[in-house]
């Protein structure tokens, strides 16, 4: 069963509080809204976190990201500070860092969000509109694994947003809608096999989870398989939207280095403020990759899910439509990797829904988040594709690695009639510096 009505708030005091025992916790707010005074579009994201630096230090951080989505301009700041906790209220969800600041319990936060390097100051309330829900709530109620770690993954995929925002002087009155999520657990991005201490719940965790995903997956031989090295288990693809007719999408592919085929994640579909469907049965594919302007590795710009869940199924396009934002976490004794990039933009979203006979077309506002840990190697890829019948029998594959500089192809064809064709070939790494895109 993969649709949850809640008869009650699934979150307690305790989950929304700050968690002292975590290697690593976060909230973030993410919004879409509109100033009154001059009718300009806005999106936002803000992050308060703290957690292991490196394996010798703990820190804290606080994260902005401002677009103004019209003069296509993004104010960022960025704070780290090495040996510092943020503070927190023992008693309720209350945490400050800086001049910045999150409180409150389901269904209303205040939010306050200070950028000193461009003069900008938040103060917004959100308001939930939705239950909120943990990623994965059915199959290990919210745990999922990273690597030996282990974290809990929390979200609210809808929030009225009311308040107020002064840039560089002009006080602007603000409206629109939020997200917002809480994250915490025993995990680390830069030393992701170092968390050993919940072996047992970790495994416990992957083994639910797999249990979970096989069983939503009928077998089928699919058109075309791609895996890349950016695409290791250590990243993932994200992605938030609010449609049109106020459903709401939230969408996380622990990638399984697969590039193409199917989603090793889930889609989670809320049509009113209390029922979720998880999606478990996943194709996606890259229909945009754009290279990073550091490191060696693509990302998509736009992608393609079909989604199916007994009889509802989801065919969704997802578009940046501003230049992405390149966050990079540069780990300084990376032996395999380098650091872990997000790179984030805000998007539309179209596609259609069907549930037996019913078709609903679906548009909506999205964020989209790739997330990278980049490896020492750079980009290297392989793509299958199979020609199936009635149209013939055969296979195609392509390798392109940055690593030996070489790109090779080769083609065995059964049917119509045989083909064996083979290829290789020199590439630059130069070229591959531009937006790609897949017909």
């Amino acid at each position: 069963m993969n649709k949850k009505t809640l008869a009650e708030n699934p979150w307690t005091a305790e989950d929304e509080k700050k968690h002292p025992s975590s290697t690593l916790e976060w909230w973030s707010v993410l919004g879409f809204f509109t100033s009154k005074e001059d009718s300009r579009h806005w999106s936002l994201k803000a992050t308060l976190s703290e957690g292991i630096i490196d394996p010798q230090h703990f820190g804290s951080l606080t994260n902005i990201a401002l677009l103004d989505e019209d003069a296509h301009h993004q104010y960022v700041f960025i704070d780290r500070k090495l040996n510092s906790e943020m503070e927190a209220s023992q008693d309720v969800f209350e945490v400050h860092l800086d001049d910045s600041s999150m409180k409150g319990r389901f269904p209303l936060y205040e939010i306050l969000i200070r950028d000193p390097k461009n003069d900008i100051l938040i103060e917004m309330t959100l308001h939930a509109e939705v239950f909120p829900h943990w990623v994965a709530q059915e199959a290990s109620n919210g745990w999922l694994p990273m690597a030996l770690g282990v974290f809990r993954y929390g979200f609210i995929p809808k929030l009225k947003i009311t308040g107020t925002m002064s840039i560089q002087g002009k006080r602007l009155t603000i409206e629109g809608t939020g997200y917002f999520e809480h994250v915490w657990g025993n995990f680390s991005f830069i030393d992701p096999f170092s968390q050993r201490r919940n072996l047992g719940k970790t495994l416990g965790v992957y083994a639910r989870l797999l249990g979970w995903w096989l069983s939503q997956q009928k077998p089928r031989i699919p058109s075309s398989l791609m895996w890349s090295t950016e695409n290791n288990p250590l990243g993932y693809d994200w992605v938030w939207a609010v449609l049109d007719n106020g459903w709401t999408i939230f969408y996380g592919n622990i990638l399984g280095f697969f590039m193409e085929g199917p989603a090793t994640g889930l889609l989670i579909l809320s049509k009113d403020e209390r029922t979720y469907t998880e999606f478990g049965n996943l194709s996606f594919r890259y229909t945009k990759t754009r290279f990073a302007q550091q490191y060696d590795f693509q990302y998509p710009t736009e992608l393609e899910i079909t989604a199916h869940h007994n009889e509802e199924t989801l065919h969704l396009r997802f578009t940046m439509t501003s230049s992405p934002r390149e966050y990079l976490s540069r780990f300084s004794q990376g032996r395999f990797w380098l650091g872990f990039v997000i790179c984030e933009a805000p998007g539309i979203v179209e596609g259609e829904y069907t549930k037996d006979t019913e078709k609903i077309c679906l548009k909506g506002t999205c964020k989209i988040e790739p997330q990278r840990q980049v490896s020492v190697i750079g980009h290297n890829s392989l793509r299958i594709d199979f020609l199936k019948p009635p149209r013939g029998a055969g296979i195609s594959v392509e390798f392109d690695s940055h690593y030996l500089g070489k790109t090779m192809s080769g083609q065995l064809q059964i049917l119509p009639k045989l083909r064996i064709r083979f290829h290789c070939s020199r590439n630059k790494k130069s070229d591959k510096k531009t937006s790609r895109s897949v017909p």
